[in-house]
Formats: C-alpha cells, sequence, structure tokens
C-alpha cells in the first residue's frame, strides 16, 4: 500500500473539504505517518474516515475531526503543549513546530504509539488521564471524549491558554475551544463529533435508594 499516496488523498478528501484551510496542518497531515499510530493489523485502515483501533477500546480520532481541532485551537511554534490521550495530534503539533508532551494512561496504548511518538519528537508520560503532567500548557488537545471537561485540564493552562475537546453525553457530542481568561474558562462550540468517551474520565455511577 501507497501510504504517501493515501496520505495526499485524506488531505484532499477529508481535510480541505471540511474547512481546514491552515496550510501548516495540511503539510503535517501528509509527513505524518499516520499508520503507525493504529494496532499494526488495522494500518490498512489508517487512512479511512472511521475511528481506528489502537489498542483495547482505545480509537484513532477521524483525520477531518483532529484537523478541525487544530485548526481552532491555533498552535503557534514554539508553544508548549499537552496532547492527553491523543497521539497522532501530538505528533501533527511536533511537525508544526510546536513543543509536545503526549500523556497516556495505558501501557498497551503505549506499546504502539510510544516509538512513533518518540520519532516525531514527542515527549511521553504515563499518568492518569484525570491529572495533567505539568502546568503553564499554551494547549491541551484530546482525540478522547469527555463528558465534561476536567477541572483539572483548565487549571493546567496559563492564562491564555486553549483546551481543544470533544464533550459527549449522547449520540453525538459537540467539539469545543476553551480559553483560560481572567474571568475564568470561556467556551465556544465548534462541530459535530463522536469520539468515544474516555473510560478513565466517565463519572463514576450514582445510585439513589
Amino acid at each position: 500500500m501507497d501510504f504517501t499516496a493515501e496520505r495526499k488523498a485524506m488531505v484532499d478528501s477529508q481535510v480541505r473539504v471540511n474547512d481546514v484551510t491552515d496550510r501548516a496542518i495540511h503539510l503535517a497531515m501528509m509527513a505524518v505517518p499516520r499508520e503507525k499510530f493504529c494496532a499494526p493489523d488495522r494500518a490498512f485502515a489508517a487512512y479511512s474516515e472511521e475511528s481506528v483501533v489502537i489498542a483495547g477500546e482505545r480509537r484513532l480520532m477521524p483525520a477531518r475531526d483532529v484537523a478541525k481541532l487544530l485548526q481552532a485551537a491555533d498552535a503557534r511554534e514554539g508553544e508548549k503543549a499537552l496532547a492527553i490521550a491523543a497521539p497522532y495530534a501530538a505528533a501533527l503539533l511536533a511537525r508544526m513546530r510546536v513543543s509536545v508532551t503526549a500523556q497516556e494512561s495505558d501501557d498497551a496504548v503505549f506499546v504502539v504509539v510510544g516509538e512513533p511518538l518518540s520519532e516525531a519528537g514527542v515527549a511521553t508520560v504515563v499518568a492518569p488521564l484525570a491529572q495533567p503532567t505539568g502546568e503553564g500548557w499554551d494547549l491541551i488537545i484530546s482525540e478522547g471524549g469527555v463528558e465534561s471537561l476536567p477541572e483539572s485540564w483548565g487549571a493546567a493552562l496559563r492564562p491564555g491558554g486553549r483546551i481543544v475537546v470533544v464533550e459527549r453525553r449522547g449520540a453525538i457530542g459537540k467539539a469545543a475551544l476553551y480559553v483560560q481568561t481572567r474571568e475564568g474558562l470561556s467556551r465556544r462550540e465548534l462541530f459535530d463529533s463522536s469520539p468515544a468517551v474516555l473510560a478513565e474520565l466517565k463519572p463514576a455511577p450514582t445510585f439513589a435508594l
């Protein structure tokens, strides 16, 4: 399979046509080998429009949605980004000359994505997803869904920092952009998206008598 041709076709048919106009994102997506971030036996599907298995229940977010999140994030060269359960986005940001740390909590996922992240120049850490490593981030991005934004993620931003994530409580989720302002986090809805909610961040069930 000609993955170079597949990458170009992905950008032309899934990214550009969905109002992603940032050329830096196009170039990064044509350079980063998406097939290395999914389960080896699913590499053939890496450039499809579907969510592709990484390991266990974790899946790559469709390229169209990753690109739209990145465009909304407005990442700038030299900024510092934390990619929480977002290995492909981390590699793209690194290609865009952002200083990136990728945080994962599942060793099985890290077995798949660790080597390509290292090749991309991305620092890695294994830690619970609800506890962002470090602080003062310019940008936090996640390819997994959350039911609601963890307060700890907002607390890890610098003033003016941004979070792009999909909030999902039903069949269809909403991608959102958060910005840390003097008054707290502002929120703007972006587009419909439906990644699986990260199991680790699902609220504990409550019981009533």
